[in-house]
């Protein structure tokens, strides 16, 4: 939602946050899809070296710029703040060389070239010749991947062998068999339903497209995976930048990594304690295999799933309404429940509102195959993915156009956002709504889920060792078999989906830890408001002055909640 300030209006800072948006999109048109800025859906992102160099130079300028502006006055400091952060961990990334590795099995350069065609709409003819025309670049965006991971090679600046195979995996899924269809032959299907939709010339991109993922998927298995790093994780170097860009903070990693033992053992604890109200006489294995397997517990079919998770967030909206807890603006009242294609990450993802908010913020459930569904642990993840989760932080942030830059209102600091969003799930449980004991045994499996996820991102990633006194493999080293192990034993998910996980924290280091760090954040600074006003703490104003600063880096999440 663009500012109805004219231009002239906005502060320098504002304008060149504008600014910075505008060139991003107009150099990388995924991007600009994303958030709704029109005029590029027809192209594909360039991922060759001479496309992350055109955008570098756009961050290079942008930060020069912003380092001669004025920056006193309160929201242009915040602004600059915001943009600063960003700018500068890009600027470290790219000397880095993290552009020209970029291979993870989700949120890197395949992922994104294929998870953008699920936002782009679908209901016109127009609509449709717009996507077979991105579809028609989708092998020269592949072609570009390669042209960079190439680089790379030469550069010795390369990802780990693991993540190329299971990226080649996941393409090859995408791409589809004769006798399996993959995701782009079946989205050009989907056009036959829509009278004048330009059916052949979809079909004939659609096997373009399809045959491109392929020889992707073989680049990767014989040309990368031979030259990739053998290591499974990326080293305590890497992690620590890596850290800075999730957290927007510093973080010492040995202490984050004995203090995510510790919640793990205390949420063990409470895990046997909230089992026992569901099933007195059963082991925490053995409730969860009932929750897993009673049909009074589950769901059939996908669509009466998605119909069951949009009841859920619906009733969840109306309750915060009329309870007052939160202001919504009624133009985000509306987020929509979806499945999500096959072949991607297994775990249940947001994508947010368009600026101009007339695509709406959407919660992505992966049903894998699956035909029927447990629900015992549904709510928390809803609460966390829509409201009062990232549905309403992201959502507010899109419609608070007067107060933020453009730049603020697109910015995702996960330490800040997956912070929030699993604070989100800790609300819904103050307030009643997980008071069941098998969705409060859900909620108590996130959390320790996210504890767990710290332990062995961290463990694996800084070549960490199992403490000594541990009786679990103690004084050993990380090996993904352990991760999954110990990640199993913390998991309301079947192994399929732990399994994916372990690929996930491998491939996108740092990320998994943002959650429940983030989270800690969250709770410190509201207890640090609750002793600062006493009685007269409002949860609802904090949360009101919380959520109009946007999403922002943690040590700035700090500064600017000291002034509540």
């Amino acid at each position: 939602m663009t500012s109805t300030q004219t231009p002239e209006q906005l502060s320098p800072v504002y304008q060149l946050s504008d600014q910075y948006i505008e060139q991003l999109a107009e150099s990388d048109p995924g991007l600009a899809t994303a958030l709704g800025i029109a005029g590029h859906d027809h192209e594909m992102t360039d991922f060759s070296p001479r496309g992350h160099d055109q955008r570098h130079e756009i961050t290079r300028s942008t930060l020069n710029k912003l380092n001669s502006l004025d920056t006193t006055a309160d929201r242009d400091r915040l602004a600059a703040g915001v943009l600063r952060n960003s700018l500068e961990m890009s600027t470290l990334e790219y000397d880095a060389g993290e552009h020209l590795r970029s291979i993870r099995v989700l949120a890197g350069d395949v992922d994104s070239a294929r998870a953008i065609f699920d936002l782009m709409p679908t209901a016109t003819a127009d609509n449709w010749k717009t996507i077979a025309e991105r579809m028609q670049a989708v092998p020269t965006a592949f072609a570009s991947m390669q042209e960079s991971w190439t680089l790379g090679i030469s550069r010795k600046v390369v990802a780990p062998r693991r993540q190329a195979i299971v990226v080649a995996e996941q393409l090859e899924t995408w791409a589809g068999t004769p006798t399996s269809p993959g995701f782009f032959t079946q989205f050009a299907e989907s056009a036959s339903n829509v009278k004048g939709a330009p059916l052949e010339e979809l079909r004939r991109a659609a096997i373009d497209a399809s045959n491109s993922m392929a020889e992707t998927a073989k680049f990767l298995r014989q040309t990368y995976a031979p030259a990739a790093d053998p290591r499974n994780g990326v080293g305590p170097e890497r992690h620590a930048l890596a850290r800075r860009r999730f957290m927007g903070m510093s973080v010492d990693a040995r202490e984050a990594y004995e203090w995510g033992f510790a919640e793990v053992s205390r949420l063990d604890a409470e895990l046997v304690k909230t089992a026992k109200e569901i099933k007195p006489n059963a082991t925490l294995d053995e409730v969860r295999h009932f929750l897993d397997t009673d049909p009074q517990h589950s769901i059939e079919g996908e669509e009466n799933l998605r119909e069951w998770l949009q009841k859920l967030m619906d009733d969840a909206m109306s309750f915060l309404i009329r309870e007052n807890h939160f202001d919504i603006p009624k133009e985000i009242h509306r987020v929509e429940a979806m499945i999500s294609p096959p072949g991607g990450a297994a775990a249940m993802y947001y994508t947010p509102p368009s600026e101009d908010l007339s695509r709406p913020g959407r919660t992505w459930y992966p049903a894998n195959g699956r035909k029927r569904f447990p629900l015992w642990s549904e709510p928390t993840t809803a609460y966390h993915e829509g409201v009062p989760g990232h549905h309403l932080q992201i959502g507010m942030a899109t419609v608070n156009s007067e107060k933020l830059s453009r730049f603020q209102r697109n910015e995702f600091v996960s330490g800040h956002g997956e912070g929030w969003a699993l604070y989100a799930e800790r609300l819904m449980d103050e307030l009643g709504f997980l008071s069941k004991p098998e969705y409060r045994l859900g909620y108590l499996y996130a959390q320790a889920f996210r504890a767990a996820r710290i332990v062995v991102d961290i463990g694996m990633h800084c070549e960490f060792t199992i403490p000594k006194e541990s009786k679990w493999h103690g004084g050993q080293a990380w090996t993904p078999e352990l991760a999954l192990e110990f990640l199993s034993a913390r998991s309301s998910s079947d192994d399929e989906f732990n399994k994916s996980e372990i690929n996930r924290y491998l491939g996108w280091p740092a990320q998994a830890i943002s959650y429940k760090l983030g989270e800690r954040v969250w709770l410190s600074l509201r207890e640090d408001a609750k002793r600062k006003h006493g009685a007269n703490f409002d949860l609802r104003a904090w949360h009101a002055y919380a959520l109009d600063l946007g999403n922002l880096g943690l040590d700035l999440l700090k500064t600017e909640l000291a002034r509540f």
